[in-house]
């Protein structure tokens, strides 16, 4: 029995009803999945995670890093106590390294961007929620997807009680007919389609990359529909085919970069950052400012600072490659290359097209990135990924956490960057031996 105020039993147990209702929803238990799925088979070969590979990773490297930030601040004359200051305390809100940012971006993307428009996150997730925080005012502002789209912005969205619309994705991105025809019905429905989310290299979860005619078509549409873009990079620098971001061919202050380290550094940093250049109305008559410093603000009421410590070793490593990090990262997208190559051709020689056991089953062929998308002849649920981690000692995740229905629900995303050449080959014919086996087994079912 709850209390008058509907907050708790006698017993302590909250009440279901007591909590934001966000929490019910599955898609929250999505991000949880896909870091624990492979620890609970622990000799199966996961295609689940979308981690990096850690062959390179050094953990006597790391101290190394710290050490050449406080020598870059030692060299920019900064005493000791600064020095002493800048590792220890809580340091800028927006970040202290917002200058080798915006350094980084320029050497990399060919992006030019003001320090004072980057605020350093706690991982790529904080940008996604301050922004959205930012910029949503109530119910009726409505959040566009390219569909199927990464849980971590549909997730947070769900968390602020934003609504969300899904626009179809094509083999290309999102198409400016499709994303038109959201918002006018979104504007018929009395709201506002206020942003479009989008990954437009490489993206999580198909793989999909935008060409560069789609991408100024893109632009164009933001620009005659009103809509702001919010462009995430994580998969950019290990693409086969080095495109312009939208942000680099932006004109008219449409698009707010999300961007991380966790993949081009590492995610034990948990160093994100957004690129807000977009001016904001100043209060009481005063000259507008950049929404950078909205999200300042919202930060401070969050997680206050990123880490002192973690952003120390993120410049590190940018101050000892040049300032970049894409050439400090072309051996490592070799290896995501020749790893997809492996997956795609192991599933070519066991599943061959045209043979009767491949029926219903292909996959698309991403220039780059971490994954691909696979569709099977069979329902793609827990039931279907538990007799293939149990029975065949293959981990993938399911196309229907990436969906707000159910379009995804024959398919499967796959990837690859865990796994070493050998373990992409070996998992590949696990994966096949379990489609064809399933796939057998769904035909000769009973009705």
């Amino acid at each position: 029995m709850t209390t008058t105020s509907g907050s708790t039993d006698r017993t302590g147990v909250l009440p279901r009803t007591a909590l934001h209702a966000s929490l019910s929803a599955p898609l929250l238990d999505t991000m949880t999945f896909l870091n624990e799925v492979t620890l609970r088979h622990p000799q199966a070969i996961s295609f689940a995670p979308g981690r990096p590979f850690e062959g390179d990773f050094d953990v006597a490297r790391v101290p190394g890093l710290i050490e050449t930030y406080l020598d870059h601040l030692r060299e920019r004359g900064h005493s000791e106590e600064h020095v002493r200051t800048a590792l220890y305390q809580y340091g800028e809100t927006a970040g202290q390294i917002r200058d080798l940012v915006a350094r980084m971006l320029a050497v990399d993307e060919d992006m030019t961007v003001d320090p004072a428009s980057v605020v350093v996150t706690v991982g790529c997730q904080e940008a996604v929620l301050l922004t959205l925080r930012a910029l949503f005012t109530g119910p009726d502002d409505v959040l566009l997807v390219d569909s199927p789209s990464y849980v971590g912005v549909t997730g947070a969205a769900s968390l602020l009680g934003i609504p969300v619309v899904a626009v179809p994705g094509t083999p290309h991105g999102p198409s400016p007919e499709g994303i038109e025809r959201a918002v006018r019905e979104i504007e018929a429905s009395g709201r506002r389609a206020r942003c479009l989310y989008v990954v437009p290299d490489c993206s999580n979860p198909t793989g999909v990359s935008m060409r560069r005619e789609a991408r100024t078509a893109l632009l164009d549409a933001a620009d005659r529909l009103g809509l702001l873009l919010l462009e995430d990079n994580p998969y950019g620098v290990f693409s086969t085919v080095r495109r312009p971001t939208l942000k680099s061919l932006d004109t008219r202050r449409r698009v707010i970069y999300l961007g991380s380290f966790a993949k081009t550094a590492f995610p034990g940093a948990r160093v994100g950052f957004v690129v807000a250049d977009q001016l904001v109305e100043g209060a009481d008559g005063r000259a507008p400012g950049l929404l950078a410093d909205e999200l300042a603000k919202v930060k401070s009421m969050v997680t206050v600072n990123t880490s002192s410590l973690s952003q120390a070793a993120v410049a590190g490593l940018l101050l000892q490659n040049g300032g970049g990090l894409r050439a400090a990262n072309e051996s490592l997208a070799r290896h995501y290359q020749a790893t997809m190559r492996c997956l795609r051709e192991s599933l070519a020689a066991q599943l061959p097209v045209g043979a009767p056991e491949s029926a219903g089953v292909r996959w698309n062929d991403p220039d780059g990135g971490f994954f691909l998308t696979l569709d099977v002849p069979f329902a793609a649920d827990g039931a279907a990924l538990d007799d293939s981690a149990e029975n065949y000692g293959v981990i993938w995740t399911p196309m229907r956490h990436f969906h707000l229905d159910d379009a995804g629900d024959r398919q499967i995303r796959l990837s690859c960057s865990y796994l070493t050449t050998d373990q992409a080959t070996e998992g590949a014919a696990r994966l096949a031996r379990f489609i064809k086996d399933r796939a057998r087994a769904v035909a000769y079912a009973p009705w």
